[in-house]
């Protein structure tokens, strides 16, 4: 039983980890010392963080290979380590002299052939207190805080680490720096992105930085070359790990757990014990009795015969297996049909859900194709409808076109006749000897460069303009980017566009000087020269200068009333009566002449860059050629 017991607790040991010397249970690690790479180190700790430099002092005990657990234990070496070890005699301060009368070494030996006369008892003396070596014992709470805060912040330090690998001139790693701790835990890394040529190796040297309040500069607090081979295991973690740590204690966290490197951790195999008292060579040591003798004779026959009996039973097993063997494959060949019946039933069962999948979808795919042969039939009928339609739509197209082309050359008959009215209710004639300088209805307007007249007149005159120019707004169907409000001498116009103003009043602009800002009226012309410009490019007339409002005006009626044959009457049921060419004609014949032809055609084909301003013949046609070869 004391067998089975011990053996049970070897093979839970060999399972769950391994028993040391004082009976303590360790893990064992999953890599063998050969396999611990550079790709299985995950993440470095330090513990025990020390700046200063091992004492040089004496220690409790001589230091020798006998320390060191791998050192070689026989069972002399063994048995003279459980002897009595000597006592450390006391130092020369501990020494008493003797007191007077008292006998001494030499007395003793003198009179160790008289009489034995006892000893005097030694007088007593009082014992010396010793001295308390706490300076600060018996100091305030506050000073006590203070020289504790002292002491903890002496060893705590701002401490980070690199690694390096031989052959490699730049440090593979380096960490992140850890503030004040004395046992620093760094992040976990990946080497694995360094390449095979890194990952394979077992070689590494590890070198800590170290830096305290009363330091500048980073320290090498360690430098440590390691082989992963010589490692020793820790366990999965720290928690069940009882053995005490050294100053700078370096623990590498790989793959299957904690490593570390240090000599005084205890083996795993057990030491050599050897029974305690004196051994004798001589001496008879008793032997097994005579029962106990026959009591392992009839063990050993009874295992001889368990034996046979298990041979025959073997044979008789085997004789009726061979036996019954077709039965045996009968049974086996009708499990097997069994389990192929199963299969193929189950086969079946799917294929017929796949049938009634398919046949649903068949059936649906049928009825859209129903109703797509519906809707083509549809279509077609719809088609030989739209057919008929198109063939009376082409013979009635012709007529809309010709329609059309005929109702262009009336509206454009109309805008020429409404152009002459205009002309007619606000005529704008030249300035003699006055270059570019014109009148409307008898109205002078000078233009942005020409010196101001009384603000009355002008007012009166750009009230002109601004009616002429809405009234061709609303008959040329051009939208004004500046709304007009024609009212006389107070007329305005409307900005819609600056995003600066924010109010409906800061962005109405007079067009009179009287009562308004004089930057607030030439603004307000210049928005209606814009108009004027917005309707000359609508229709294909090239502005020569946007600050003369007279004569831009005046090319775009002269432009806008120019054509071939006679002005058209008014559509029956309007107010007014036709008009044709009077007495008038004569005057506005002349008008146009002087603008460089009957119709104007030679000024605008001039304003166009076709036609050169020699052909111009009047007077007031040269100078506005001139002008526009300046330009």
């Amino acid at each position: 039983m004391s067998a089975k017991r011990n053996g049970g607790k070897s093979t839970s040991s060999l399972v769950n980890g391994s028993v040391d010397i004082k009976g303590l249970t360790r893990e064992r690690s999953w890599l063998l010392p050969s396999n611990r790479k550079l790709r299985h180190l995950e993440g470095i700790s330090l513990r025990n963080l020390s700046l200063s430099r091992p004492s040089d002092l004496p220690q409790a005990k001589t230091v020798d290979d006998e320390s060191l657990p791998n050192a070689l234990k026989t069972p002399a070496k063994s048995l003279a380590l459980r002897e009595k070890k000597l006592e450390h005699s006391k130092s020369s301060s501990d020494l008493r002299t003797p007191p007077k009368g008292r006998p001494t070494l030499d007395d003793s030996k003198e009179n160790s052939g008289s009489e034995k006369t006892p000893n005097p008892r030694p007088p007593l003396r009082n014992k010396l207190r010793r001295r308390s070596t706490l300076n600060w014992t018996n100091a305030t709470p506050q000073v006590r805080q203070k020289k504790l805060e002292d002491v903890a912040g002496s060893k705590l330090a701002d401490t980070w680490f690199s690694i390096h690998c031989q052959d490699v001139a730049k440090p593979v790693y380096v960490s992140e720096v850890v503030e004040k701790a004395m046992n620093p835990n760094f992040r976990f890394f990946d080497l694995n992105t360094y390449g095979p040529w890194i990952t394979r190796r077992d070689c590494l040297t590890i070198k800590f930085w170290a830096r305290t309040e009363s330091t500048q500069k980073y320290v090498l607090v360690l430098d440590l070359q390691l082989h992963l081979r010589s490692l020793q295991f820790i366990g999965k973690s720290l928690e069940n790990f009882r053995h005490p740590l050294p100053q700078n204690c370096v623990l590498l966290h790989l793959s299957d757990g904690i490593y570390t490197s240090f000599t005084d951790l205890p083996l795993d195999e057990p030491a050599l014990v050897i029974p305690a008292g004196p051994r004798n060579a001589h001496s008879v040591q008793p032997t097994s009795t005579f029962d106990e003798l026959m009591r392992l004779s009839n063990l050993d026959d009874c295992i001889q015969d368990a034996f046979a009996t298990r041979e025959k039973l073997t044979s008789q097993i085997a004789t009726l297996l061979e036996k019954h063997k077709e039965d045996r494959q009968l049974v086996q060949s009708a499990a097997q049909a069994q389990d192929r019946l199963g299969s193929t039933n189950r086969a079946v069962n799917t294929v017929q859900k796949q049938i009634r999948v398919v046949q649903g979808r068949r059936a649906e795919l049928q009825a859209s194709l129903r109703a797509r042969r519906d809707a083509i039939r549809t279509g077609t009928l719809s088609q030989e409808k739209s057919q008929t339609h198109l063939y009376s739509a082409r013979s009635n197209l012709a007529n809309h076109i010709s329609l059309h082309r005929e109702t262009q050359r009336d509206l454009a008959g109309q805008i020429r006749r409404i152009c002459e009215d205009i002309l007619q209710i606000y005529p704008i004639e030249p300035i003699p000897q006055k270059a570019l300088s014109f009148t409307i209805h008898g109205l002078p307007l000078p233009n942005a460069t020409s010196p101001t007249l009384d603000p009355a007149t002008t007012a009166a005159a750009l009230g002109h303009v601004a009616h002429v120019t809405h009234l061709l707004s609303l008959y040329l169907s051009a939208a004004l980017p500046y709304p007009v409000t024609p009212y006389g001498s107070l007329s305005t116009i409307f900005d819609p566009i600056s995003i600066s103003l924010q109010s409906e009043a800061a962005r109405t602009f007079p067009l009179y000087q009287k009562g308004a800002v004089t930057y607030r009226f030439e603004y307000g012309v210049f928005l209606l020269n814009s108009d004027i410009e917005l309707l000359m490019s609508r229709q294909g007339i090239r502005i020569v200068d946007l600050r003369h409002t007279l004569p831009n005006l005046k090319y775009l009626l002269t432009v806008l009333t120019s054509g071939k044959g006679e002005l058209p009457g008014r559509k029956e049921g309007r107010p007014g009566m036709s008009l044709g060419l009077s007495g008038d004609d004569t005057r506005r014949k002349l008008s146009m002449d002087e603008w460089g032809g009957s119709n104007g055609t030679v000024m605008k084909l001039a304003m166009d860059g076709k036609t050169p301003t020699s052909r111009i013949h009047s007077p007031l046609g040269r100078e506005i050629g001139h002008l526009i070869d300046k330009v």
